[in-house]
């Protein structure tokens, strides 16, 4: 905008001493001119932004401006008039400010005739008051622009964050999965070539039996690894939670009982998915801490929950495995599914870990 309003100063300047030229005052109003053009181009750049001294400028320019066009009333001078009121526009003066310099503007007409004076000042006026519209307008564009530009700029750190709290989430579930699927398994087979190592010199039949549940089990935790790895890739046929926690329990390394209550409906993945990883990680606990000979697993259908617990009847503890990982991520799935997960143990009485999620 500035270098528009530039040329325009050194045009209207050009046209002005044209017109001038030749007249007995053309070395006056040629020095007043050139003057006028200097303060709208290298004046007018340092003023900008300093609204005391662009209202100096203003003050100053518009009188040089009304003695200009008394010399020469032409083409020149009337631009001179217009680069005058888009400075206006472009300093911020208050809006009545430029206003009243719009309108003491057509008064270079007074002295003419009544009826040319008029004709000239409406036009000078209609002139005026179009560069300051088409000013104000090309302001608003300009901002409307640096606003757009901000706002992209503030959506890619938005889109940033999103990606970076996606990626975050995306590792906290993974680990999840591998503490309630790889560690389950693990434990199992732990526990199994224990018990194999433990009846090996005695009952070698026995301990074979043992080693090749422990094989069956790896089997199935590299299955579930490998499933985990292609999650991502293609969904994958889950049975219902009612089966899936009967092959649990069947393969839970204890006496594992499974109830069944409510009438049995289809879950969301991830909401099948909470349940039967807090069924997994509650029998893991009763194999790993509880000392307990059995564990109950109960799954109940009600009108707008599921809720899943897993009982054993082993030693109990003061609660100190409620800050374990596993229950940890447990909890943070309950929460996200706007579930809840309690841990309840005491000495000589048991533990229940019970998960309950709307479904």
């Amino acid at each position: 905008m500035n270098r528009a309003l530039g040329v325009l100063t050194c045009g209207a300047f050009l046209s002005f001493g044209i017109g001038v030229l030749g007249s007995a005052e053309s070395v006056l109003a040629l020095v007043l001119a050139a003057v006028f053009a200097v303060l709208a181009t290298a004046g007018f750049a340092w003023v900008r932004g300093r609204l005391l001294w662009g209202a100096v400028y203003v003050v100053v320019q518009l009188p040089l401006a009304f003695v200009l066009f008394t010399m020469d009333a032409g083409v020149g001078a009337t631009l001179f008039l217009v680069v005058l009121v888009s400075q206006c526009v472009l300093l911020r003066l208050p809006r009545p400010a430029i206003a009243l310099v719009i309108a003491v503007i057509p008064l270079v007409h007074l002295g003419m005739s009544l009826g040319e004076g008029l004709r000239e000042g409406i036009g000078t006026f209609m002139s005026v008051l179009f560069a300051a519209i088409i000013t104000e307008l090309l302001l608003r564009e300009q901002r409307s622009r640096t606003e757009l530009a901000e706002a992209h700029a503030k959506l890619r750190d938005y889109a940033a964050q999103a990606e970076r709290l996606a990626t975050a989430q995306e590792r906290n579930r993974v680990a999840r999965d591998i503490h309630d699927g790889l560690g389950h398994s693990l434990t199992v087979v732990q526990m199994q070539v224990k018990a194999a190592r433990a009846v090996l010199p005695t009952d070698p039949g026995k301990a074979d039996a043992v080693l090749a549940k422990a094989q069956d089990q790896a089997e199935t935790a590299l299955a579930d690894v490998r499933r985990s790895v292609t999650a991502l890739r293609e969904p994958r046929p889950v049975p219902p939670l009612p089966e899936a926690l009967k092959t649990l329990a069947e393969t839970a390394g204890i006496t594992a009982r499974l109830t069944v209550s409510g009438t049995e409906r289809p879950l969301p993945d991830e909401r099948r998915e909470a349940l039967f990883r807090a069924a997994q990680e509650g029998l893991t606990n009763v194999r790993k801490h509880a000392g307990a000979d059995s564990a109950d697993v109960v799954l109940a259908y009600t009108a707008s929950a599921v809720r899943v617990e897993v009982r054993d009847d082993g030693a109990g503890s003061d609660g100190a495995a409620s800050t374990g990982f596993g229950l940890l991520g447990l909890r943070e799935r309950a929460e996200h599914l706007g579930g809840t997960l309690t841990f309840t143990s005491a000495p000589g009485r048991g533990s229940a870990l019970t998960m309950e999620i709307p479904g």
